[in-house]
C-alpha cells in the first residue's frame, strides 16, 4: 500500500526519470501491519477492516502504471512462482535504469482470514488458480481478467538513464561556457 499510496508519486516519477534503482515491491493487498485497512492494491470485493462489507474500488495496477511511466524493466510474479521471481529479481538488478519487480505476496492474518483463506497455503493456491501469463492476458477481454493476476515480464527495454543524461547536460553547458576542464 505504501509504495502505491503515500509513495506513489515518488514511484511513478522515479520510473519516468528512469533513475538507476531497483524496487522490489511486496503487494499483499492490504495495510497488514497497521490493522488491515484497505490499500490502493486491495482487490475489488475484498474485505478489510475499513471495507467490512466489501471493497468497491478497483485496485491500482502497479506494474502496468510503472511500465507506462517509463521504467526500463518491470515484472510481476506471485510468491507461488518462485523460480520466475528469482530470475526477474536477478535481471532487475542488472538493468541500467529504473527496475520494478512486483511480488504478489500472502498476508494470511489481515487479508487471508477476512477473505476466507485462513492458511498461507490457501493463498498460494489462490495465486496459482488466478494467475494469467502476460502473453495469454493480451488475448483476453478486460472482464475475463477481472480478479486475475497478470504475471510475467511487462517491460525490458533500454532507455537513457537520468544521471547519465544529467551528466551529459552538465558537460554540454560547461563546454558552451568554456568551463570544461577547470
Amino acid at each position: 500500500g505504501d509504495l502505491a499510496g503515500i509513495g506513489g508519486n515518488h514511484l511513478i516519477h522515479a520510473a519516468r526519470r528512469n533513475v538507476d534503482i531497483t524496487v522490489i515491491l511486496v503487494n499483499n493487498f492490504i495495510y497488514g501491519m497497521t490493522g488491515g485497512q484497505v490499500a490502493p492494491t486491495t482487490p475489488f470485493g475484498a474485505i478489510t477492516t475499513t471495507t467490512p462489507y466489501r471493497n468497491i474500488e478497483h485496485p491500482l495496477q502497479i506494474s502496468e502504471t510503472v511500465a507506462a511511466a517509463g521504467a526500463s524493466y518491470v515484472a510481476r510474479w506471485t510468491t507461488a512462482h518462485v523460480y520466475q521471481l528469482i530470475e526477474s529479481i536477478k535481471k532487475a538488478l542488472t538493468v541500467k535504469g529504473f527496475s520494478l519487480v512486483e511480488v504478489i505476496s500472502q498476508c494470511p492474518v489481515q487479508f487471508g482470514r477476512r477473505n476466507r483463506m485462513k492458511e498461507p497455503a490457501e493463498m498460494l493456491r489462490w495465486f496459482l488458480r488466478n494467475s494469467v501469463p502476460l502473453a495469454k492476458a493480451k488475448k483476453m477481454k478486460p472482464e475475463e481478467l477481472e480478479g486475475k493476476f497478470v504475471i510475467g515480464e511487462f517491460v525490458n527495454r533500454e532507455r537513457p538513464e537520468f544521471t547519465d543524461e544529467l551528466n551529459k547536460l552538465i558537460d554540454e553547458v560547461q563546454e558552451h561556457f568554456g568551463l570544461k576542464g577547470e
